[in-house]
């Protein structure tokens, strides 16, 4: 069996971990992470990028020459992974001894472990293996309500968190979506981000009230939302700010904030203002 181990630092970490581990090249474009292997370990690609401090996204698309088992470490501040299969299946256990549970095809397993002990994933030999990774921080929170609601109701006293269930379609569809976003550069990044946002919104609120409310009216405020950022992105800066007297970065990415909900890093707002 191939042994695989990562630490869930930052995504350049864990990139050239898994580049050093099966041998693969890596390249980045747009803040996104590309990982192809073609070697003795491994036939595929693995792709990631991190939107914010609290959102990152993975997708494997992959065939493992042979067992695999793949290590990550854990720790309090550890995020929550909402892990949907699409092909194939994977499986997870909290430590080399724990308890193993299953992700197949068209499922998902949510995992969150703030134990002492590694969350380990196995992946079988020779089985081609295609599934996505949202990870969610919930240490640092910018979005209180999202956040706040998401670090509640997937814990548990003993740091170990695990579900398995079926994928919810409209969680589907927009990871088609996600993977489907035309627009380059800032813009693409921002509409992937909302993208993630809508999908952890509906893991909350079915988890909260189990289908008992009807989350409806937040597919729909997403979707709004996400159609406005594509609106702008076919405007220009100066167009969309036309009529704003004042346009240091400060008042810009206020604006951007209280207008289209959005929140830029240090570098976005000096590229605004470029």
């Amino acid at each position: 069996m191939k042994k695989l181990y990562l630490n869930t630092g930052r995504m350049n970490t864990i990139f050239n971990d898994l580049k050093d581990s099966l041998n693969g090249t890596l390249t980045l474009e747009n803040n996104q992470y590309n990982l192809t292997v073609k070697s003795k370990n491994a036939k595929g690609v693995i792709r990631g990028i991190m939107l914010s401090q609290q959102i990152s996204y993975m997708e494997f698309d992959i065939v493992f020459h042979k067992d695999t088992m793949l290590s990550m470490e854990s720790g309090i501040n550890s995020p929550i992974w909402f892990t949907y299969c699409f092909e194939g299946n994977l499986r997870h256990s909290f430590g080399i001894n724990g308890k193993i549970k299953k992700v197949k095809s068209d499922q998902t397993g949510i995992v969150r472990n703030t134990s002492a002990i590694n969350s380990i994933f196995y992946f079988e030999g020779f089985k081609h293996i295609r599934f996505s990774i949202l990870s969610c921080n919930t240490s640092n929170i910018e979005n209180t309500d999202l956040f706040s609601g998401l670090d509640k109701v997937f814990r548990n006293q003993n740091g170990n968190y695990i579900t398995v269930a079926t994928q919810n379609f409209l969680i589907a569809k927009k990871i088609k979506e996600f993977k489907a976003v035309p627009q380059k550069g800032m813009v693409k990044n921002l509409l992937r981000k909302r993208i993630l946002e809508s999908i952890l919104e509906i893991e909350l609120e079915q988890y909260s009230y189990g289908y008992l409310k009807d989350i409806k009216p937040i597919i729909a405020l997403a979707n709004k939302q996400i159609e406005e950022l594509k609106r702008v992105s076919n405007l220009s800066i100066s167009a969309m700010f036309s009529g704003v007297n004042l346009v240091s970065r400060n008042y810009l990415s206020r604006m951007l904030k209280e207008k289209y909900h959005l929140t830029f890093s240090k570098s976005y707002n000096q590229k605004l203002v470029s």
